[in-house]
């Protein structure tokens, strides 16, 4: 029996291990990867965390892991298949093991959308990456494509252009959703075409990807534009299946809570991206986390 299971490893739930840890509380983190940090060890660099003008998403993850360690933080690598949240004991139940626990932090983060054209499925991994500092390396040289206009689509274009011979960007708009200073960077790129108003229609190739057909949105038509890798940022998806009919959400999936991370369940707490919120950074999960672990240590006592 735990006081609290933390439930992921992305800064939420790594400062919230920190912070029930000080507290003294009998905590275990449950983390799905062997690595943690969640989506920011796919980060390139990291230029808005207060404290560092300039890190790389995985050395700032390990940062926070080595903080953890430090303080006696404990730790399991498992999938979480079940939970049963009702009730003053809490079941957390993975493939090999059941856990039960007084109070639970649920910081299981999200996962990249999926476009769900044709040619994704079948080419993922063959050219198709959600990722682009985990495969970029792959097309030095080479013509690539960004699916999306936020700040990760934004920063991948820049990270590519680095290293591949061109880059284009499709958005769906006429005009970027990313913050202004990394627009700023993808203009003086020399590398890069944007193409406006578009979306991918399919992706094409015999066994890798070879090319991408867009179609206007303003008037349907279609353009192809070959290319050897597609890198799709166009959202996230919150990692919520789990939990679906045992805990109040909105229609996006997004665990319903504010700030002090308190859900409509007794002695369950959400932090992180899978939390209703307007802005999802590394520095308000981290701050959900701390909230997270003071309102359970609050309800513990």
């Amino acid at each position: 029996m735990y006081d609290l299971i933390i439930i992921g490893s992305g800064p939420a739930g790594l400062s919230a291990a920190i912070y029930a840890t000080r507290a003294k509380l009998d905590a275990l983190v449950i983390e799905e990867n062997y690595v943690s940090g969640g989506q920011i060890i796919n980060t390139y660099e990291v230029e808005n965390y207060p404290g560092f003008s300039i890190i790389s998403g995985f050395d700032l993850a390990t940062k926070m892991r080595e903080h953890a360690d430090s303080l006696g933080a404990k730790f399991v690598t498992e999938s979480v298949k079940e939970v049963e949240l009702e009730g003053d004991v809490k079941k957390i139940i993975t493939e090999d093991n059941t856990y039960e626990t007084k109070a639970v932090i649920i910081a299981a983060g999200a996962s990249h959308r999926e476009l769900g054209c044709p040619g994704e499925e079948e080419l993922k991994g063959y050219g198709v990456s959600y990722c682009a500092t985990c495969d970029g390396a792959f097309y030095k040289g080479k013509d690539v494509l960004v699916m999306g206009g936020g700040n990760t689509a934004i920063e991948d274009a820049i990270f590519l252009t680095r290293m591949a011979n061109k880059v284009y960007v499709v958005h769906r708009r006429d005009e970027l959703r990313a913050d202004k200073v990394l627009q700023d960077k993808l203009k003086e790129c020399k590398n890069v075409e944007m193409v406006w108003s578009s979306v991918i229609d399919r992706i094409e190739g015999e066994g890798k990807v070879e090319r991408v057909i867009t179609k206007s949105k303003k008037d349907g038509s279609e353009r192809t534009i070959e290319v050897s890798g597609v890198f799709i940022a166009v959202g996230i998806t919150p990692k919520s299946d789990v939990f679906k009919g045992k805990i109040e959400m909105d229609e996006g999936g997004y665990i319903k809570a504010g700030e002090d991370g308190v859900t409509n369940t007794p002695g369950v707490f959400v932090a992180g991206d899978i939390r209703t919120k307007p802005l999802r950074q590394i520095v308000t999960a981290a701050a959900d986390g701390a909230n997270a672990a003071t309102s359970a240590q609050k309800f513990l006592s």
